[in-house]
């Protein structure tokens, strides 16, 4: 929210310090695209808990998952209309449509999709054919903005011209969104499903020490490309052939989201195996208002960057975006924390959970209720 994509290549460009290379290093190696597929595996997990529940009971119904979804999908249309253009909520909702249909799919099924999306390679072409069909030129609705446009609107412009930008750049983003946010979010989707079938949440701890060995040698052999991809590859002459460019980008992403899983294993391993347990359990709180914690990083950064707040969008350096994202991300904890204190689910996850059940939920923690969380 600092930099939109249409000028965040051209803004990075002035920060030459070191420390703000260092940062911006630290961004690419460590951050960029290492947290969707945790998101996406963990709902698909959440998804599946639940669905599993529902079918033991005899009350797994498409429509149930489809009022929720349908819920879920508003929920992102509004984040997009009213805050940031970067939604994936409304993906993440088409996907949990397919949840009654997938979910009684055998396991190894399952698992061999997950693959199968993640390592397909050709989604650029699918899609270029998919939008000729239907002669969809998303690069049409921001042709007339420039960089300096932008910035202009987002420091300055009235609210509402802010709105109107950021449904264009949804727009304009729709062939990254399913082009290439999709099959991951897919991919960690059924991933999920998969280990909520196999209710591995059971024995987590053997799990984790179980799959040791292999997470460790694939994330060592995939970092080893994602240095040489960040370091090396970009400057040969044969990464501007765009045939090898985008396998090695194809290669890139797929360790991207190895980086992501590995940071889920390793989670888990220090919870279960050192003394981090204490430092680590504190993300449960975020954990468990991950909708409401999504949509308010949005809205902070919309008092932060916009004209309704701040004005700072272009102005913090890598490293000063990188402090306060680790700032926010802080407040967020001790946040949820003490509303947790008192209340059993987020604000956003209570609005969605009377909606799907068509009920009005008790929010608040009963006065007599050790809540131990």
């Amino acid at each position: 929210m600092n930099s939109t994509f249409l000028n965040q290549d051209e803004f990075a460009l002035q920060f030459t310090s070191n420390i703000d290379q260092i940062s911006e290093k630290i961004l690419q190696l460590f951050f960029y695209t290492k947290f969707f597929p945790i998101f996406s595996l963990l709902f698909g997990l959440g998804i599946s808990i639940q669905a599993l529940k529902m079918l033991d009971e005899n009350r797994l119904l498409f429509s149930f998952f489809g009022r929720r979804m349908l819920i879920l999908f508003l929920i992102g249309v509004l984040h997009i209309i009213l805050l940031w253009s970067g939604d994936v909520l409304n993906l993440y909702a088409i996907l949990g449509l397919f949840t009654t249909l997938i979910i009684k799919w055998p396991n190894k099924l399952i698992l061999i999709l997950s693959g199968v999306f993640l390592f397909f390679p050709f989604y650029n072409q699918v899609f270029e054919f998919l939008f000729s069909l239907i002669n969809f030129q998303p690069e049409v609705y921001l042709k007339e903005y420039t960089g300096a446009m932008v910035n202009k609107i987002i420091k300055h412009g009235t609210y509402l011209e802010g709105l109107k930008l950021r449904i264009l750049e949804y727009i304009s983003n729709i062939p990254m969104l399913f082009g290439f946010l999709a099959p991951i979010a897919f991919s960690m989707f059924l991933l999920g499903l998969y280990l909520g079938k196999n209710k591995i949440y059971n024995s987590l701890e053997s799990f984790i020490q179980q799959i040791k060995t292999p997470i460790l040698l694939i994330t060592a052999i995939t970092n080893i490309y994602r240095i040489a991809f960040l370091f090396v590859l970009v400057d040969l002459k044969i990464f501007k052939l765009e045939n090898y460019r985008e396998l090695f980008v194809k290669a890139m992403v797929i360790s991207d989201v190895v980086m992501g899983l590995f940071y889920l294993w390793l989670i888990g391993w220090l919870y279960y195996n050192t003394k981090w347990k204490k430092v680590l359990s504190p993300l449960k709180y975020v954990g468990r208002m991950a909708l409401t914690n999504y949509i308010m990083q949005s809205f902070i950064g919309l008092i932060l960057f916009s004209s309704i707040g701040f004005k700072l969008y272009e102005t913090l350096s890598p490293s000063e975006a990188l402090i306060l994202a680790i700032i926010v991300f802080i407040v967020q904890i001790i946040w949820s924390k003490v509303w947790l204190k008192y209340f059993r689910f987020g604000p956003l996850e209570w609005v969605w959970r009377c909606l799907t059940y068509k009920e009005l939920i008790p929010i608040r923690v009963p006065r007599n209720f050790s809540n131990n969380l």
